[in-house]
């Protein structure tokens, strides 16, 4: 998502875990450097904000520093936003380990006439994943100025769509997102649920994009979708995946059962080729557009 930029929040003390979270192994990795792997599925630019100290491993993002420790996510987006490329940028934490990509390119695909996109989940707002723009950044300069740390401060202030659970869960049905990790015992936990993630994930080795335009747009109201997928996925998987996540394009534009287009429909992929074949290999970072036949080439 070339405008858009993702911020990773990493300066917290850690004083509950007892170690730096952000370094916690996951995965066979340092925890921030499994959470940048996931994210760059979907952004070119991200940017951890860390305390002024703090030791992270090296790795492919802008790294920049709070100016004094510990004033808690305020800070974190303030700074972030200063350094991200994009215009809007989505918001996490190093702290949780199971970014859902297709949840997160919903929230981006909403800002469209808001300032802030916050989901709202377990009766809590969830300002530690969500999407920003970058002209907020005034707003919460001031908030610390004031003192006033809370980062749901800033949603009264602005334009902010909300995102109801029942929304996320199409997404996110467990809302796995928002798990994250503050004691050792989340931390075992977590490592637990990794550790016995459906047969079926193991298998998943590919990811790919699917960018919606026209009627697709209107029927999904959303215009990109993340999708993983087996390897040697074809187009035919691609779609059926697509109508299992937004089961509302099944009739208009994908032709039930929902692997493959209605006619009117067309499918380009990478924005080179139009594809009929449904067998047709779909790789790890394809981006596949649908659009409606008769806007041309």
């Amino acid at each position: 998502m070339n405008s858009s930029s993702a911020i990773i929040l990493a300066g917290g003390k850690s004083s509950r875990m007892g170690r730096p979270k952000a370094l916690l192994p996951f995965g066979g990795e340092p925890l921030i450097a499994h959470i940048v792997r996931s994210l760059k599925q979907l952004f070119r630019d991200i940017v951890i904000v860390a305390s002024p100290d703090q030791t992270l491993p090296a790795l492919p993002v802008t790294l920049v520093r709070d100016e004094i420790a510990y004033r808690g996510p305020v800070s974190g987006i303030y700074y972030g936003l200063g350094a991200a490329e994009g215009s809007v940028s989505f918001v996490g934490s190093c702290d949780m380990p199971f970014l859902n990509l297709s949840l997160i390119s919903h929230l981006l695909a909403r800002i469209a006439e808001h300032d802030v996109v916050v989901p709202h989940w377990s009766g809590r707002y969830q300002p530690l994943f969500a999407v920003y723009r970058n002209h907020v950044a005034p707003l919460l300069k001031g908030q610390l100025e004031r003192g006033e740390l809370r980062p749901i401060t800033l949603l009264n202030r602005v334009r902010t769509c909300v995102v109801d659970e029942g929304e996320v869960r199409r997404f996110d049905p467990e809302g796995l997102s928002f798990l994250n990790m503050n004691t050792p015992a989340d931390y075992e936990a977590a490592l637990q649920r990794w550790r016995h993630l459906p047969a079926a994930a193991e298998s998943v080795s590919i990811s790919c994009t699917v960018e919606l335009l026209g009627v697709a747009r209107l029927r999904a109201r959303t215009k990109t979708v993340a999708l993983e997928l087996p390897s040697h996925a074809s187009l035919r998987d691609v779609f059926r995946a697509l109508s299992e996540k937004i089961p509302d394009l099944v009739g208009s534009v994908l032709a039930p059962p929902g692997d493959r287009l209605v006619d009117g429909q067309a499918c380009n992929i990478n924005g080179q080729n139009f594809v009929r074949d449904m067998a047709c290999r779909v790789y790890s970072g394809d981006r596949v557009f649908i659009v409606s036949a008769d806007a041309g080439g």
